[in-house]
């Protein structure tokens, strides 16, 4: 059964996680930032829909995108060159994640609730939840964002208001982190959208295991907001 969280900032070990329900690993606790960080630390991640408590997980397998692995079509080089699009990093951040909540079409609710949202503010002002913003036409059309831990950035969630704004995004938060030395982007799950990508599927505990390696190496000052530009490369 999952562990019942209380106030103690505790968790499991994630190597114990429930491999029967996508890693469930626990239930309950809150969202302020230090529980937050301990979480990411060990490889655990909040994700629970709207009037449920909150759940915690670290899946077996789990979805990563190793930074030399990204996938970028003819098309998608088409679009990063020709469209005009506009790259800053962390710019607007709750404006972002705010976009990254909104209702698809094919979904009945969103996971990113206001909690969510509020935590994850609370993050990025304290400096450790990061985002990309795409503009065109100096309208926001797309991004990504996530917390960010040692040689890890953590893909939290992405939103297009125009063909190819996420990918855009992505792709160029994959290059800013590899001038970084960053190793990879934790995807969490699999989804086609993803593997078309260069996401693919590790197991967990080779996942935990350069988690531990890379977590606690020092960021340095790299998360300043700027425009990113395709000289960046």
């Amino acid at each position: 059964m999952p562990y019942l969280l209380s106030d103690e900032l505790i968790f499991p070990n994630p190597r114990d996680a429930w491999e029967e329900n996508n890693g469930l690993i626990a239930v309950g606790g809150d969202l302020r930032a230090e529980r937050l960080l301990l979480a990411y630390t060990h490889g655990i991640f909040p994700w629970y829909s709207e009037n449920d408590p909150i759940l915690w997980w670290c899946p077996e397998p789990r979805t990563v995108l190793y930074l030399d692995e990204l996938k970028v079509s003819r098309s998608l080089n088409k679009s990063i060159r020709n469209k005009g699009f506009e790259v800053y990093l962390n710019r607007d951040f709750e404006s972002v994640i705010s976009a990254c909540a909104e209702m698809r079409k094919d979904q009945e609710g969103t996971w990113i609730t206001d909690e969510i949202v509020d935590a994850y503010v609370d993050l990025h002002a304290m400096g450790f939840a990061h985002c990309i913003s795409v503009y065109l036409d100096k309208e926001l059309v797309g991004g990504l964002y996530g917390p960010s831990l040692g040689r890890f950035f953590f893909g939290e969630s992405m939103f297009s208001r125009v063909s190819d704004a996420s990918k855009v995004a992505l792709y160029y938060l994959v290059n800013y982190l590899k001038q970084q030395n960053f190793l990879l982007i934790d995807c969490q799950l699999s989804n086609n959208h993803l593997t078309s990508l260069g996401a693919r599927n590790i197991s967990r505990d080779h996942f935990l295991d350069e988690l531990e390696q890379h977590v606690n190496v020092p960021q340095g000052n790299i998360w300043q907001a700027k425009a990113l530009s395709l000289t960046d490369d």
